[in-house]
């Protein structure tokens, strides 16, 4: 498990250079359109707007970006054709892949994802070919030093956590998706209100979040260990996928050894 921690802790920095260059955000953007355009603009009536926006403001999303994503979701503004879909398949070395996309052209996204995959060596699968084999999880992370462990043990697991570790400076959460909203709000209430209070003098007006890293994600139930031989090969794959303009995540099951993987991505 250890390799998959570290290349989401890699992916969530390689994240942040994207967003300078407004790749995340486009991204992001699209979340928050296509939230919008299912459940309305009020994040306070549509739990996944609010789990979007979140999101956003983790990766320091300009809040007039996401305000105008979200009149572009409710009609307010033009742009908002998007469709959603899950592209499954097999990577090198037997990884399972599940690739989320928004897309304003269905057939143009299949056919550039298929070519990605099928140069890179995998191969793509029918729809529930490989879902199955992964559980939707509540994921929360936020910096050690706002909170001492024995208070977050308590807090966290008295609101429905399954399970608190660390990575470095940082506290990851793990909930059930049920009780991802419930978790949240808890550790939200207590968090916010030990950070200093934005000063509008020098322009710090922008609606932060307090979490680094705040979404339902996709947890695989069993790891695949994979040959080091075919690492270079499903990294890459990995990388170009998540490169496509139209992929939001990619989530796959992979087990690597740390030390494999950090050779893998230096070469």
């Amino acid at each position: 498990m250890s390799g998959h921690s570290h290349w989401s802790s890699i992916k969530h920095k390689k994240g942040a250079a994207d967003a300078k260059k407004g790749k995340l955000f486009s991204k992001l953007a699209k979340i928050i359109l296509i939230a919008a355009r299912h459940g309305g603009g009020n994040p306070a009536d549509n739990l996944r707007l609010r789990y979007a926006i979140d999101e956003a403001r983790a990766q320091s999303m300009p809040k007039d970006s996401i305000e105008r994503a979200i009149k572009k979701g409710i009609g307010e503004l033009e742009g908002g054709a998007l469709e959603e879909l899950t592209y499954e398949g097999i990577g090198p070395g037997g990884a399972s892949l599940l690739i989320d996309i928004l897309t304003d052209n269905r057939n143009r996204a299949s056919s550039e994802l298929r070519t990605i995959v099928d140069k890179r060596g995998g191969t793509m699968g029918k729809a529930g070919s490989v879902s199955w084999k992964f559980e939707r999880k509540g994921i929360i992370e936020f910096p050690k030093s706002l909170i001492g462990e024995d208070e977050l043990y308590e807090i966290a697991i008295e609101a429905g956590a399954e399970n608190i570790a660390t990575e470095g400076d940082t506290f990851v959460v793990t909930t059930k998706a049920g009780d991802f909203d419930v978790v949240r709000s808890a550790l939200q209430k207590v968090l916010e209100a030990r950070l200093p209070k934005p000063d509008k003098k020098k322009g710090d007006d922008e609606e932060k979040s307090i979490f680094t890293r705040c979404e339902l994600d996709r947890i695989p139930q069993n790891m695949v260990p994979i040959d080091p031989a075919k690492v270079p090969a499903l990294l890459n794959l990995l990388t170009e996928l998540e490169d496509h303009e139209d992929v939001q995540k990619v989530y796959s099951d992979f087990d690597i050894p740390e030390d494999v993987l950090k050779e893998a991505m230096a070469k």
